[in-house]
């Protein structure tokens, strides 16, 4: 009897053993939570956040089915970020999805241990400490940087070059507040001392700060203007375009959200492409893969986007050689 009552113990302990973890079974099956940070509403990132929810969804991952998003928009306003990454911290989201160098910063203030996957973090992550390297990355930062490199800024005076070719005095338009600056205004100096144009760079903290630089630019008679890519300039890019066509100057952009809003012509990433790659480091992170041993990836689509419409209210003839290498053009 009693050999038969020690095999029933030994055959119902492994039942007992599992039995308080099949109770914790909803726990450790629970629905995964994303936090998105943006510095801008889903209609300023060119239907970026459409992208993340398709790239989602090709991998399987239905938003409120299988995988909950909750979005916090610092709408424009960047001193807002850090508060909002607070907010996702409380919410105990699984992984913060964050947005430009701003959101970023702002995440990686907030949590040290919080997965987070940047998308378009800055042209320097590594130099502004997110990341130990782009190949590994340590830590619980990943994702996907912002460009190859300053130099794309470079790119937009070379644009501006080639639709004003007498050009000799180039306008800056740039956000002081944002930490990449210094490394772009570098790159920009580069490039005009090789295209022969002198620059003026004119730093904006805000929209009421933009009145004073667009007179500026018509006191010092410059002749086109660049605007470097920054989250508070998008988000007032329609202003912007506008204030460019009242003065008369011919202006290049970091991204195509500015030409939408009827700059004229704009040179970068895609941001669509960036925000539908991110769904992959989510995927790869909610099955168990570590942030720091995820490569950060650089963009590998790039858009060069043209208004002709605003174009020939400059009264501008763009190359033809300009419009064939163009991804799109506006008319």
């Amino acid at each position: 009897m009693r050999a038969y009552t020690l095999i029933a113990v030994l055959i119902l302990l492994p039942a007992l053993l599992v039995a308080p973890l099949a109770a914790d079974a909803p726990q450790a099956g629970k629905v995964p939570r994303i936090g998105l940070l943006g510095s801008l509403p889903p209609s300023n990132t060119s239907r970026g956040v459409d992208a993340f929810q398709q790239g989602l969804r090709e991998l399987g991952w239905v938003e409120g089915q299988n995988i909950v998003i909750d979005y916090r928009y610092a709408e424009g306003r960047l001193d807002r970020l850090p508060d909002l990454a607070v907010e996702l911290v409380r919410l105990k989201v699984d992984i913060i999805v964050a947005e430009a160098t701003q959101g970023v910063a702002a995440a990686k203030n907030a949590t040290g241990t919080i997965p987070i996957v940047m998308i378009a973090g800055s042209a320097d992550p590594v130099g502004l400490g997110f990341i130990a390297s782009l190949a590994r990355p340590g830590g619980n930062v990943t994702g996907l940087s912002y460009s190859v490199g300053p130099e794309i800024v470079g790119k937009g005076l070379e644009l501006i070059k080639e639709i004003v070719p007498k050009v000799r005095r180039v306008a800056i338009l740039s956000n002081p507040a944002s930490p990449v600056q210094p490394l772009f205004i570098r790159e920009v100096n580069v490039a005009a001392r090789s295209l022969g144009v002198q620059v003026q760079l004119l730093e904006v903290r805000g929209p009421n700060e933009f009145d004073g630089a667009f007179a500026a630019m018509a006191t010092d008679r410059v002749g086109a203007l660049l605007v470097v890519a920054d989250g508070m300039l998008i988000f007032h890019r329609t202003r912007l375009a506008d204030l460019a066509a009242r003065g008369r100057l011919p202006a290049a952009y970091g991204t195509r959200a500015h030409v939408e809003a009827g700059g004229l012509m704009s040179y970068g990433p895609s941001f669509r492409d960036l925000f539908r790659r991110s769904a992959i480091y989510v995927d790869k992170i909610l099955k168990g893969a570590k942030p720091g041993d995820l490569p950060v990836e650089q963009p590998t689509k790039f858009e060069l986007v043209i208004n002709l419409k605003t174009a020939k209210a400059l009264g501008l003839t763009i190359p033809q050689s300009l419009l064939q290498r163009a991804d799109e053009v506006i008319q």
